[in-house]
């Protein structure tokens, strides 16, 4: 199978990442990220990020044209809500480049909450919505942007008094029906041809400006009826995901429609779901099968670390006693490190005072043949007289280890805390 060139962009969304780790180590395909030259995540996951400027810029267009030319892109995943509409309306300029999208019209569509709801009234429920603020009968109202996503920029109002600020703080705001039940995500992928192939719920625990950091997998009998009769009216294809809420009555409603990878369909990829491929392979027209472990899964998000550094060395000499192994176990952020080593071709060398047999231990721990060479020392012996390269690092649980390398060899150490700036950079694929 052919390895297809897929352009993520913008590359530093949620959505983006989320896509470039469903995509990561998938051999179909190379990766690459495109997006404004500002401070984004993107730019320490990603091998290659691409500047493109914002599409309210003029030259947005020709400079994306021009990227797709120059790396012979296949494919565009558009991350962002905004980026799919404008994307979907110049697919014939991008061509051979495909994006990987709903048809146009879908896409315009469910960018509107209002002509979503519109679309879809009278076959599902959706909220009812107060056309002036003299219709509304009863508080309180939800405040929204007709062209948000998610929770953002949602404004409850409890009272009339508050109605006008409200209001003028949303553009092209929408008043809706408050819905006061528990809320569901249903992740959803469908094929042109043959329709729902996959949908799925899942509730939203936790949020944080307007994202969910909390959620888990439910059964929602009714998701696949909603899916289908979605589908059936949009004409989906790919992947996709709707938000219901319960109202008052307890009825399903629908919050809305996006025709796109969600940051947290995670949830479901890690039980057998990869969505980006999928969608891959349908606008491919291949068949497709999909198969998930049976189970739950609850997803939790916080903030990670990513680093850019200058260090630079060709020779890793690494501790085992509390470095490679700690209370008896493998540390697994130092074998990670130990295998960059081994990917980057770079020299590994074990630089221990084991007491014990340490070919038995190593054979213990699955540690053989990890290295190129072994120094076992003595107690008595300090370990800097054995570092001769200096284009190198040491990386020891020891401060007065630390120290005296330091002092003596001038290189850069480490201890196992800070390991991660070391590994935790720009993917290897």
């Amino acid at each position: 199978m052919r390895q297809r060139n897929v352009l993520i962009f913008p590359a530093g969304t949620e959505i983006g990442l989320e896509i470039f780790h469903a995509l990561k180590y998938c051999k179909e395909v190379r990766l690459f990220g495109a997006g404004q030259d500002i401070s984004n995540h993107a730019k320490f996951v990603f091998q290659e990020y691409h500047i493109i400027p914002s599409i309210i810029e003029p030259d947005w267009l020709d400079q994306l044209i021009y990227l797709c030319q120059s790396l012979s892109i296949d494919y565009i995943f558009p991350a962002y809500d905004d980026i799919i509409v404008a994307l979907s309306q110049r697919a014939e300029q991008l061509l051979p480049a495909k994006v990987i999208s709903s048809p146009l019209y879908a896409c315009e569509t469910t960018r509107s909450k209002l002509a979503t709801y519109q679309a879809l009234q009278g076959s599902i429920r959706v909220p009812k919505i107060y056309g002036s603020t003299d219709e509304i009968d009863d508080f309180p109202v939800l405040i929204k942007p007709d062209c948000g996503q998610g929770s953002f920029g949602i404004v409850r109002v409890d009272e009339p008094s508050h109605l006008l600020a409200a209001l003028n703080s949303i553009p092209k705001p929408i008043i809706c029906e408050y819905l006061p039940g528990e809320e569901y995500t249903v992740d959803c992928f469908s094929d042109r041809d043959k329709g729902v192939l996959f949908a799925s719920a899942r509730t939203r625990r936790r949020m944080r400006n307007g994202i969910a950091v909390n959620t888990i997998m439910v059964d929602l009998p009714e998701a696949w009826k909603i899916a289908s009769t979605i589908n059936h009216i949009l004409a989906l294809h790919g992947a996709w995901f709707f938000q219901l809420k319960r109202a008052v009555d307890g009825e399903l409603t629908l919050l809305e429609v996006a025709p796109r990878i969600a940051g947290s369909m995670a949830t479901h990829r890690v039980s057998g779901v990869n969505f980006p491929l999928l969608s891959i392979f349908e606008e491919e027209r291949l068949e497709i099968h999909i198969k998930q472990n049976a189970g739950v899964v609850e997803l939790d998000r916080a903030l990670g670390n990513r680093y850019h550094h200058s260090v630079k060395f060709s020779t890793l000499y690494i501790d085992l006693d509390d470095t490679l192994i700690v209370n008896d176990k493998v540390n697994p952020l130092a074998i990670k490190l130990v295998f960059q080593c081994i990917n980057d071709g770079k020299q590994i060398i074990l630089l221990t005072r084991h007491g014990g047999d340490l070919h038995q231990t190593l054979s213990k721990f699955r540690l053989t043949n990890l290295f190129d060479n072994l120094i076992h020392l003595s107690a008595a012996e300090k370990k800097s007289a054995y570092i001769g390269c200096k284009d190198a690092i040491f990386v020891d649980d020891s401060f007065a280890e630390r120290m005296d390398v330091s002092i003596n060899c001038n290189i850069p150490t480490f201890d196992c805390s800070m390991i991660e700036m070391l590994t935790e950079q720009s993917e290897i694929f």
